[in-house]
């Protein structure tokens, strides 16, 4: 085989499939079928919008995307498949890796995680937002016995619930502008946020909205953390940082899954998170958390429902179709 067909944005109002050529096959590489990939709402909206801020250019690109952010460009991060060419222990065998959405890949053999028995290949799509959540949680330094906001219930918030509410004793409370989000979480067991619920101990922000980091600087208490989730690309966050903010030294620390928290570093690297969040991953419970599936050919409509505004589905899987 030596072409494919993958999604591309070809502005910040056109998304497509083409068809493009494959890359050699060679030593330490394999061809993948897809099967399943991920569509992370929040930062490839920003994407296909083109609000990706030019200074950040370079550092956003993710491994074997292809154009820039000025359009046309290839993005996508959490794909899954099977190896049908390659090493022969792999063959056969289904993966996870960072790739944009694509009907057949060649990627470096290296850059796959072989996915356990056990794992369905669509749950296994979570595991790139799983590890921002679970990063988000090792930023916080989260305890046992504390309390917990989480603001901005979409898919990033959700799972960093679901992982907070698995210390003991935490109680973990939620607060979303979206009623349907909030009738999700609580089915899931979590309890809508109330003013008078204050103070927290911790606050995870994921609704990429002011009004919502606002919200979680009050909430918290005397030298309370606030985890900053959000990606806003071009657009600003405007806070009041008066008030409480200073006098209870309140914290904001950024979290992103790029980099390994400082006080991890010397004993951990991503491949050991990776196989951390897939051992998580063996919990049938997280197939929660995958609200809605397209198929391939209907992936520049859901673009363009994204574009909109569309917040109707906690995530959005893409489904292929190989031959």
């Amino acid at each position: 085989m030596t072409n494919t067909t993958a999604l591309w944005h070809l502005s910040e109002q056109e998304s497509a499939i083409r068809s493009q050529s494959l890359p050699e096959l060679k030593a330490d590489k394999c061809r993948i079928e897809s099967l399943f990939s991920l569509v992370s709402s929040g930062t490839e909206s920003l994407v296909a919008n083109g609000e990706v801020p030019t200074d950040l250019h370079d550092s956003m690109q993710v491994p074997y995307m292809e154009g820039d952010f000025s359009f046309p460009v290839k993005y996508g991060y959490s794909l899954v498949g099977k190896v049908v060419e390659g090493s022969h222990n792999l063959v056969g065998q289904q993966v996870h890796l960072l790739h944009p959405h694509q009907q057949h890949c060649v990627v470096n053999e290296a850059d796959i995680t072989i996915i356990p028995a056990g794992i369905p290949p669509q749950r296994a799509v979570l595991a790139s937002n799983v590890e921002t959540a679970l990063n988000a949680i090792w930023d916080s330094r989260l305890s046992a016995g504390d309390r917990v906001l989480i603001i901005g219930m979409g898919l990033i918030g959700s799972l960093v619930a679901r992982l907070a509410s698995q210390f003991p004793a935490t109680q973990v409370s939620v607060a979303d502008t979206d009623p349907a989000r909030l009738a999700l979480a609580r089915e899931q067991g979590f309890s809508q946020y109330e003013p008078s619920d204050a103070p927290f101990d911790v606050a995870f922000h994921s609704s990429g909205s002011s009004a919502g980091l606002q919200t979680a600087i009050d909430a918290v208490g005397y030298e309370g953390k606030v985890i900053e989730l959000s990606w806003y690309g071009t657009r600003s966050a405007e806070v009041k940082l008066g008030g409480s903010f200073h006098q209870q030294r309140k914290q904001i620390i950024s979290s992103q899954v790029s980099q390994l928290p400082s006080h991890q570093q010397s004993r951990w690297d991503y491949r050991r998170r990776k196989q951390t969040v897939l051992n998580l991953l063996q919990d049938d419970g997280w197939d929660d958390f995958l609200t809605a599936t397209v198929d391939f050919p209907e992936a520049p409509a859901l673009f363009d429902k994204l574009r909109q505004g569309d917040r109707s589905q906690l995530s959005w899987t893409i489904r292929y179709f190989t031959a």
